[in-house]
């Protein structure tokens, strides 16, 4: 195994065990739990800045500030949805987001979806009618709530691929919590839970595998190319079926799994058709010079 997958594997189950911690956690509002955890990761990010002797404040910050704002909202939905629906079917919404950043980067990226692609994406969205048709658990609100939240992700990994070239991956990182403490911080003085006893270790591990798990992401796509790792983040949706039953008792009956598979099988086959046309056109181009 590459150093780039198990370095995507180690995000991937860091994730895993972030969205556990928020599970541990449905009597706080969404947006405390994202105070905390970007308290937790400002500091960690700005000693890693520190550290490596990057500017923290970047050259792009209008882009970056955006990138902070849509990361807020579409992590406020997410935790939304994994405090209320089944772990697993909370992950497996979430699993949309590439397909909305494919769809969203042909007006932000001009990039061009071809006719395949969009096949896999009826595929994935199919998949997502048949977990909410035929769980109970998981309400019309809740599911609007993941896919919108998935939708807003896709704006901000569009920001991302605007900045990759232009900024330190650790930049991208810093200006998450730091747009997200002062907007959760606003947000908390309206609504206010008090923790109690554990909650606070649910929240500072939260903090804690997150900034580990972005930490060894950013490390994985330094280390190979895009294509080759990012498949590993769907080894996520295992964690989460595992998890959900070993500690929250969540089961599924089969027409759940075979939802589950389409959303998976409509992502993946989008995935392997795109790392196939990039090749196809490296060959071309390389043949033309």
């Amino acid at each position: 195994m590459t150093k780039g997958a198990q370095y995507m594997l180690l995000s991937t189950f860091f994730f895993a065990l972030m969205n556990v911690c928020v599970k541990y956690l449905p009597h706080l509002p969404s947006m405390e739990i994202i105070l905390f955890r970007s308290v937790i990761s400002l500091a960690m990010s700005y000693a890693t800045l520190r550290y490596l002797n990057v500017a923290p404040w970047g050259s792009n910050k209008l882009i970056l500030v955006g990138r902070g704002i849509t990361g807020v909202i579409a992590l406020m939905m997410y935790f939304t949805t994994l405090q209320n629906i089944p772990l697993a079917g909370a992950v497996t919404i979430q699993y949309l987001s590439p397909i909305f950043t494919a769809l969203l980067g042909v007006f932000i990226a001009k990039e061009k979806v071809h006719p395949w692609q969009w096949l896999f994406f009826l595929i994935s969205f199919v998949g997502v009618l048949v977990i909410e048709g035929v769980d109970t658990r998981i309400s019309t609100y809740y599911l609007l709530v993941g896919v919108g939240g998935a939708f807003v992700s896709g704006l901000s990994y569009n920001s991302i691929r605007k900045l990759n070239a232009r900024e330190h991956p650790m930049v991208i990182v810093f200006y998450f919590p730091l747009v997200a403490l002062p907007v959760s911080a606003l947000f908390c003085l309206f609504k206010w839970v008090p923790p109690q006893g554990i909650d606070w270790v649910w929240l500072f591990l939260t903090g804690v595998f997150t900034q580990l798990a972005q930490y060894y992401m950013t490390k994985a796509y330094q280390a190979e190319e895009l294509a080759r790792v990012a498949s590993l983040n769907y080894v996520g949706i295992f964690y989460a079926l595992g998890l959900g039953f070993l500690l929250f008792g969540e089961v599924f009956d089969v027409f759940s799994y075979l939802g589950i598979a389409l959303v998976l099988v409509g992502v993946l086959l989008n995935m392997e058709y795109s790392r196939r046309l990039r090749k196809k056109e490296a060959v071309e181009a390389q043949a033309t010079t």
